[in-house]
């Protein structure tokens, strides 16, 4: 278990109104270079659903859909150990630094896709307010699409 870098940039513009953050990317997002690249992480799918478009398939629509609907998209970590995409074992996590995105946008809320994103927010950024939302990783098996759909519109109240 090596150190891993965050590989992948954030998206945002002036124009994003809300953070999502993850925690860091899975083996799977880091060989395809861009956030939720596991086939079955729903997190694509969940976003389709709240915002009522189609789902985006490439790099391309998955940035437009973001941008589009004022969206900014990150992970709290920049390194850290890692044993494969597990978060239970990321060890020695250094923060990414997220005032890059809260200089050029006005943010209104920042959301956690789940525990481990919501609690290393907590723990590198104490001044800020953030939301926990169930992660749309395929090991919550416990919360069906509608059911990540129906929680994850809180969104909306901020777009």
């Amino acid at each position: 278990m090596g150190i891993q870098i965050h590989p992948i940039p954030p998206v945002y513009d002036k124009n994003s109104k809300i953070l999502i953050l993850g925690s860091f990317p899975s083996v799977k997002s880091r060989e395809a270079r861009f956030f939720y690249g596991h086939p079955r992480n729903r997190f694509w799918e969940v976003l389709a659903g709240v915002l009522k478009c189609g789902c985006p398939a490439t790099v391309i629509q998955k940035k437009r859909l973001l941008l589009e609907n004022h969206i900014a998209l990150w992970d709290v970590i920049k390194s850290c150990e890692i044993s494969g995409s597990a978060d239970s074992s990321i060890k020695n996590a250094v923060p990414n630094d997220l005032g890059e995105i809260f200089s050029c946008a006005d943010i209104l809320a920042v959301y956690a896709n789940g525990g481990t994103s919501y609690n290393l927010f907590k723990r590198f950024y104490k001044n800020k307010e953030i939301s926990r939302l169930p992660s749309t990783s395929p090991a919550n098996a416990a919360y069906s699409l509608e059911r990540l759909i129906s929680e994850w519109s809180i969104i909306l109240d901020n777009l």
